[in-house]
């Protein structure tokens, strides 16, 4: 018969209580240990990953804004020689007209060599057919042997930067 205490010992589970689950419940234990460093060294990790982003993050960011300050540096730097050389000519009192004009000339060279070097070229198209994308037709004029709708006149050059229009030539344009 059985009995109804609690206390009893329950005979009828087929083992002496507290030998097999004993082991099951300290192996258990060690498992839960084990899982719980690896928990610790993930969380650990994870918090130096993102540490290290936040971290390059931020260093990005200052290379960036490092180089939009210092962007035109080099630039700047050549276009000093001409700064100069400008500076020089209003200094001089004296000279003829066809020397200033030299010194002009060879500024304007310079200039356009910087600029050239730094992606901007120059659209000067006289001789050319009409390009709408490129120039910008402000008159058409009589021209005796030009072919119809040719660039006969450039009243302003125009200027790509990197094969973008920045501005566009203005021309004259033989008639029909």
């Amino acid at each position: 018969m059985q009995s109804n205490d609690p206390t009893a010992p329950h005979e009828a589970q087929g083992h002496v209580e507290g030998t097999v689950p004993n082991a099951e419940l300290e192996a258990l234990k060690g498992r839960i240990a084990e899982l719980e460093a690896a928990n610790v060294e993930l969380r650990d990790t994870v918090l130096r990953e993102k540490a290290e982003i936040e971290n390059q993050r931020r260093r990005l960011h200052r290379d960036v804004e490092q180089a939009r300050r210092f962007a035109n540096e080099k630039l700047l730097n050549e276009l000093l020689p001409v700064y100069d050389g400008l500076e020089r000519g209003l200094q001089v009192e004296s000279g003829d007209v066809a020397s200033v004009r030299e010194g002009i000339a060879l500024t304007l060279k310079s200039l356009l060599k910087i600029a050239e070097n730094n992606g901007l070229v120059q659209i000067d198209p006289v001789g050319q057919p009409l390009d709408p994308d490129r120039h910008h037709a402000v008159s058409m004029v009589e021209a005796p042997g030009a072919a119809p709708n040719t660039v006969v006149n450039v009243l302003q050059k125009g200027y790509v930067l990197n094969d973008r229009l920045l501005r566009p030539a203005l021309v004259a344009v033989a008639k029909e």
